[in-house]
């Protein structure tokens, strides 16, 4: 569950920043390539689905560790398995941002959530196997 906890307060804390970038904080520099210093409409819309998506993700994990039940086995199986492919396409993606601030930030950032999501993926955070 460890590994659940840490990826669930890693995306709230990205989370956070999109609800900044949401509200016009000017924190554009560090996404969506970086282009705006505060977001036009369209990419606070995005900014506002990507918290969405990160619940998911979260749910998710946590459905995968086995500390709650919202989804078949085999769904969040695989599910955890996309999100591990999601992470690691965010890693090349913000690599090749012509913004700096955004290279520099988010591919640690994705790494980390790409690791952890691959150790959720292969079951090293299962309730079953730590009891």
């Amino acid at each position: 569950m460890l590994f659940a906890l840490a990826l669930t307060v890693v995306l709230g804390l990205l989370a956070l920043f999109q609800l900044a970038l949401v509200f016009g904080a000017p924190l554009g520099r560090f996404a969506w390539g970086g282009q705006h210093r505060v977001l036009p409409a369209r990419l606070r819309i995005g900014s506002a689905v990507s918290i969405l998506v990160y619940a998911l993700i979260a749910v998710i994990a946590w459905d995968r560790v086995g500390a709650i039940d919202v989804f078949d086995e085999p769904f969040s199986e695989i599910a955890m398995w996309v999100v591990f492919g999601y992470f690691v396409l965010g890693i090349a993606m913000n690599a090749v941002s012509r913004s700096k601030p955004e290279r520099y930030t988010m591919v640690p950032v994705c790494a980390v959530l790409a690791v952890l999501s691959f150790f959720i993926a292969m079951g090293w955070g299962e309730l079953a196997s730590a009891v």
